[in-house]
């Protein structure tokens, strides 16, 4: 018999990747361009309280930008474009918004998604493991009734846990908002979901 157990709960955390996009004629203006912009998110983050070590590079990149409407082979070179990713953990949700907004002032250009989760979510897949396994005895009771058996054991037990699914808040909805009033962003709840495979011994 399969059971399967849930439990609303309620996030402690956010995750949010932004960062900021350069292009420019040259290496170095790009690197130094792109350098100012993202000391003054990492500043802005900073001031709101956000520790250090909650704030990681999560990607660099540079690349050549070329211009392909002259249809010449090669394309032109115009310059180079250098991307720094940034994600950050928010460990006050009450800060999200604010987190948002500043890093977009301070020159970030880009703010890929805002995830919530549960810092510790063991409590919650207990109950939600301990309900799993209730739902999958009073089917295999019914069954059992109905069949005019009796269960009398266990033979064995697997479980599976489904992933946490995120809310997500995009980037493109953050700059909109940000022109007349501070970014909304609702953590609302995260499921915990577990499910189990029993098989019942019968006589």
């Amino acid at each position: 018999m399969t059971g399967t157990g849930r439990v609303a709960a309620v996030p402690d955390l956010a995750d949010i990747r932004l960062g900021a996009t350069t292009t420019s004629a040259t290496v170095e203006e790009a690197r130094a361009t792109d350098a100012r912009a993202m000391a003054a998110v990492t500043g802005a983050l900073k001031e709101l309280g956000i520790a250090a070590p909650d704030i990681q590079t999560a990607n660099l990149s540079l690349s050549p930008a070329y211009d392909y409407s002259s249809n010449t082979n090669p394309p032109r070179l115009t310059g180079y474009t250098l991307t720094n990713t940034l994600a950050v953990t928010i460990r006050d949700l009450a800060i999200v918004g604010r987190a948002i907004d500043g890093a977009l002032l301070a020159g970030a250009t880009s703010v890929d998604s805002v995830a919530f989760r549960v810092e510790d979510s063991s409590a919650g897949e207990q109950q939600a493991r301990e309900q799993a396994v209730a739902d999958a005895r009073a089917k295999a009771e019914t069954l059992a009734r109905a069949a005019g058996v009796a269960i009398t054991g266990i033979a064995s037990i697997s479980e599976s846990a489904a992933p946490l699914p995120y809310p997500v808040f995009r980037g493109e909805m953050a700059k909109m908002a940000m022109a007349d009033a501070p970014t909304p962003v609702e953590t609302g709840v995260n499921e915990i979901s577990i499910t189990v495979v029993v098989s019942y011994v019968i006589e």
